[in-house]
Order: structure tokens, then C-alpha cells, then sequence
């Protein structure tokens, strides 16, 4: 079996074990004799794997049970919507933390259903940061207040959880959910899609407090009604049954490695391996302040810009794959979510000293 180290920043690679796992149940899931993507996501055999995968994530996370899990088809794009849609009501106006590409799709879409404060944005002078909360102008009225925790492009991560008091905290965790404990208690929403730690592409959970089940704003489609999902169990139609299987194995693997204090401590080990290599090169940077630096994505340039299409042609022949950074600020970005075992981050950093040595 060939298998290379897939850096990509979604999807990304997913555990080998529940690649097999998955491979050994193909064709006939537990004796059933039907492969579960061919069964009813409303027939006992369905039921048992929603069931459990809800069951493992929320002990995973400690989930409280005043929190509703759900497991919704699409990408966490679609939550870009979804949250001003089921929050705004009659306030019409929340507050947004500007820190990247993502948070300003989630800010733009918003601005379509109601006023848009942004309450802060990522400085980027010495080095890219997130600015202190006590530099932030936060609105006591707001609806909620919505942050990116971890930008995925540039690199940059919340390693603290904003206080907003009684306004709903709202998280995009697409690519930080299962990377660490959390506390879920300090949200009113949390949504991640699932291409990073979760599983493959194509489902997107929402872990949301009761209270907020609320009405939505007039005429909003009735798929993107939380209460309604939520009363439905994530069935009002037919949900995305192969993902939500799949997302339930690595669930299940996560619990095997030793839970996410576990996962804390392998991904926050990663990446303080090959930030602490590039800091001490004269040949590779990173433009982002250490303490809002992400455990997930790792951005550097090299000195030489005219040398990145040699990097990643020889990278690949190497069995290190997708490490061109994204479109919008080039370079090279290394993903190490929870799969990414530490010996691809060791493969990496020892091609990046040679490939140092014999570029200068």
C-alpha cells in the first residue's frame, strides 16, 4: 500500500485505520448484507450509526444536554447563512471579528439579512495577530457575536475564547473542532465542516443551545431552520448517510488514541516542531505573531519566491503532497490536522533542510 503525507488544508487526510475500517465494510455492514450507503437513513441499521456517532462526539467534547448535536448536509458555507438567518430575529444586527478570508465570507453573507458591526479586525503590522478583546468595540445589543477561531489561509488562531457576556458566542470550527478539548458551554453555536478532522467532505455538525432554536427570519428555507432540523433529528431529508458514517468511525478512532486532551498535546507538539525549524532558518518565514500562530496551518514562504515551483515539484517526489499555499497569499501552507501522524511533519522538515542546502 502507497501511501503518501497529504498536507492539504481540506480535505485533508483521513486516519488510515478507519480508511480500512471503512474498506473492510464496503460491501456488507455488519452482516446486513448492504453496504451503509445503501441502506434507509431511517431503518434500524441507519439509526444505530446516527446514534452512535452522536453519542461519541458528544462525549468527546463533553457536550452538555442542553445542547442540540447536528449533523447537516453541506458545507460550514452554508452556516454562513444559516446562523444570521436563525439569530437575527427582530434585533437585525450582530457583530463579526474580521480575522481572515473566512470570517469575511461569513461577514458578507450576514450584511444580506441584517447590520454587520465589525468589532475587530486581524492586525498585520509588525506580524499578522489577533488584537487583545479589550481593543474590540462590541455591541451589548448584538444578536450574537460570530468569530473564526483558526483562519485555515493565513494561518492565524484564537488560542483564547472571546467573553461576550449574554450576547451568544458563535464559532466557525471547521478546522479546529477535535483538535483539542473545548468548552462547548462558553457557545451558543459552534458548526465545522467535516473535511479536516472530522471525515470527508460534504457534512457540516452544528452544536447549538437550546435556546437558540428559535424562529427564524420570514421566509427562510425550511432546511436552513435549525429548530426544524433539530426536531427532525438532522432527517427532515435524506442527510449525507456515507459522511455521517464515515465521520462516526473517526469518532470512534479519536476515542482509541485517548480522547482530545491526547490530540491536544500530539497537534500542539507538531506544530511547535516545525514553527521552531522555520524560526531558526535564514531560508524559510512565517509572517504570523507566535502567540496567534495556528496548531492546524502552518504558512511559510521561502527567501526566494523563484524557488516555489522547485519546492513542490521536489516535495511531491518526495511523498509530501498539496503544500502550495492558497491562491490568495501563495507561499506554502503544511496542514497537520489530527491524521497527520508526527513522522510526516519529520519527512517534511527534514526535505525542507535539504532542500535548503541545496538551494542557496
Amino acid at each position: 500500500m502507497h501511501r503518501t503525507y497529504n498536507f492539504s488544508a481540506g480535505p485533508a487526510m483521513l486516519p488510515t485505520e478507519v480508511l480500512q475500517q471503512a474498506q473492510a465494510e464496503m460491501l456488507d455492514w455488519h452482516g446486513c448484507g448492504m453496504s451503509i450507503m445503501e441502506v434507509s437513513h431511517r431503518g434500524p441499521e441507519f439509526t444505530q450509526v446516527m446514534e452512535q456517532a452522536e453519542a461519541d462526539l458528544r462525549a468527546l467534547l463533553a457536550i452538555p444536554p442542553n445542547y442540540h448535536v447536528l449533523f447537516l448536509s453541506s458545507g460550514a458555507t452554508s452556516q454562513f447563512s444559516m446562523v444570521p438567518l436563525n439569530l437575527l430575529g427582530a434585533n437585525k444586527s450582530a457583530d463579526y471579528i474580521n480575522t481572515g478570508q473566512w470570517s469575511e465570507k461569513a461577514i458578507a453573507e450576514a450584511k444580506r439579512y441584517g447590520t454587520v458591526n465589525i468589532a475587530a479586525h486581524a492586525e498585520k503590522t509588525p506580524l499578522v495577530h489577533i488584537p487583545a478583546q479589550n481593543h474590540w468595540k462590541l455591541n451589548a445589543n448584538a444578536a450574537y457575536v460570530h468569530y473564526t477561531p483558526n483562519e485555515t489561509i493565513d494561518g492565524v488562531e484564537f488560542h483564547w475564547i472571546p467573553k461576550t457576556g449574554k450576547v451568544p458566542l458563535v464559532a466557525d470550527m471547521s478546522s479546529t473542532l477535535l483538535s483539542r478539548p473545548i468548552d462547548v458551554s462558553a457557545f451558543g453555536i459552534i458548526y465545522a465542516g467535516a473535511q479536516k478532522n472530522i471525515g470527508p467532505a460534504g457534512l457540516t455538525i452544528v452544536i447549538i443551545r437550546d435556546d437558540l432554536l428559535q424562529e427564524p427570519i420570514a421566509a427562510t428555507p425550511i432546511l436552513y431552520n435549525y429548530r426544524i432540523q433539530a426536531e427532525n433529528k438532522s432527517c427532515y431529508n435524506t442527510p449525507a448517510t456515507y459522511s455521517w458514517y464515515l465521520a462516526g468511525l473517526v469518532f470512534a478512532w479519536l476515542k482509541k488514541q485517548g480522547g482530545l486532551q491526547v490530540m491536544a498535546a500530539r497537534n500542539q507538539g507538531k506544530a511547535d516542531k516545525l514553527y521552531k525549524y522555520i524560526d531558526g532558518s535564514d531560508f524559510y518565514s512565517n509572517k504570523v505573531r507566535v502567540d496567534s500562530r495556528s496548531w492546524m496551518n502552518v504558512p511559510f514562504s521561502l527567501q526566494n519566491p523563484e524557488l516555489d515551483k522547485k519546492f513542490l515539484a521536489e516535495a511531491e517526489q518526495a511523498g509530501l503532497m498539496n503544500l502550495k499555499g492558497h491562491r490568495l497569499v501563495g507561499g506554502m501552507r503544511a496542514s497537520i490536522y489530527n491524521a497527520m501522524p508526527e513522522a510526516g511533519v519529520d519527512a517534511l522538515i527534514e526535505f525542507m533542510k535539504n532542500f535548503a542546502g541545496s538551494n542557496k
